[in-house]
């Protein structure tokens, strides 16, 4: 598989810290460009951004119209029914991300996986499987997908990262119940969420950054 086409920015030369982030349904890796120029990181050092774009392919609920997408979505239900091949080949695409960033020298531990909507899914679902430990994983405004296989699954490595997970009461895309269901999922299994809700619809607000920013300094705090 090829490496995704993706966005970089690094905020000064040498970064000590990676944030990848993946967008969500329809979406491209422009989408969260402006949100992390808004992020004020300069206690951890130089950060390198990265921001890929999905593949384009047809996604069912949309009538089959093809746009970026991590995986097909065959219901408005979600996890019902999961295209759980197109999720795992968009996990090796991520992995393969993750892959890069080390053999560029940033250690699995300076790294952060974050997504939104669609992107979150991917997120948890590599972050928790991913075999070195993370500086912490991200989801916003999703659901952990293949709930089902995520414990037998999961990495002993990422058992203590950080997951920062976040929702808006308002979400008519993807529904509260089903992001605070997941949180008490990974709670259940000894993750250590922080848990945040807003009053916004699918969408990302000022609250929902400063919120995340304070987070992202406390997990990549330099020792």
């Amino acid at each position: 598989m090829s490496l995704l086409d993706a966005i970089e920015i690094e905020t000064a030369p040498q970064p000590s810290a990676t944030v990848i982030v993946l967008h969500g349904l329809g979406a491209d890796g422009n989408d969260f460009v402006p949100i992390a120029s808004q992020l004020r990181l300069q206690p951890v050092g130089p950060v390198r951004f990265v921001f890929p774009h999905a593949p384009v392919m047809p996604v069912t609920i949309n009538n089959g119209y093809r746009m970026r997408a991590w995986y097909d979505i065959l219901g408005a239900d979600l996890v019902r029914r999961e295209d759980e091949a197109g999720l795992r080949s968009s996990l090796t695409a991520v992995e393969a991300l993750l892959a890069r960033e080390k053999s560029r020298g940033m250690p699995a531990s300076r790294i952060v996986l974050a997504g939104f909507s669609q992107g979150c899914a991917m997120a948890l679902l590599t972050g928790l499987r991913h075999a070195e430990r993370l500086a912490g994983i991200v989801g916003l405004s999703g659901y952990v997908p293949l709930a089902a296989t995520t414990t037998a699954e999961r990495s002993d490595a990422n058992a203590l990262t950080p997951i920062f997970m976040a929702h808006g009461t308002y979400d008519n895309v993807v529904a509260p119940q089903r992001g605070r269901e997941s949180c008490e999922l990974l709670r259940a299994m000894g993750y250590d969420v922080s848990w945040h809700e807003y009053p916004m619809a699918h969408s990302v607000c000022l609250e929902e950054i400063e919120d995340l920013n304070a987070w992202l300094l406390k997990v990549l705090a330099r020792d």
